[in-house]
């Protein structure tokens, strides 16, 4: 005997042979080209395969998996609606006008409890914060903001 090596149908499967079965199986199930009842038997009798024969008669009628697609997602996107347009200007501005009414509210009972108007004292750091994030917003810097999927930095 010359040739001493296994046949494939007789070389032992590895468990990612089983998996890759496995998956055919699962294609073949969504697919509609088997129903629940054989999918289950034939991935019960999958992982209990010892060799590539035996998993090749359990897949043979089904056909090989297609190459799965790529799809290029900026290309399919729909642009942004104006809501969303009008969203992503917002943004940024929400949380300084946020903190401008706490300060407002601080300077406001801070007035009522001393009987008299005090010093409007939360113009210098909404003043502040007005001019950072306008800057931000000018030069389209995003580091602080999370604007979700689909917005450039």
């Amino acid at each position: 005997m010359d040739d001493d090596r296994v046949p494939p149908e007789r070389m032992r499967a590895s468990d990612a042979d089983r998996d890759a079965a496995a998956a055919r199986l699962s294609a073949g199930l969504r697919e509609g080209r088997l129903d629940l009842d054989e999918f289950d038997d034939r991935l019960a009798a999958t992982m209990r395969a010892t060799t590539m024969g035996d998993l090749a008669a359990l897949t043979a009628d089904l056909p090989e998996p297609a190459e799965p697609q790529q799809v290029d997602l900026a290309a399919t996107a729909d642009p942004p609606t104006r809501s969303e347009a009008w969203r992503r200007r917002i943004e940024p501005w929400r949380g300084p006008i946020g903190v401008s009414f706490l300060f407002i509210a601080i300077w406001a009972a801070t007035s009522l409890l001393a009987n008299e108007r005090l010093v409007f004292w939360p113009m210098i750091p909404i003043g502040i914060m007005f001019i950072f994030t306008l800057a931000g917003t000018i030069s389209g810097d995003d580091r602080g903001g999370n604007h979700g999927p689909g917005t450039e930095s």
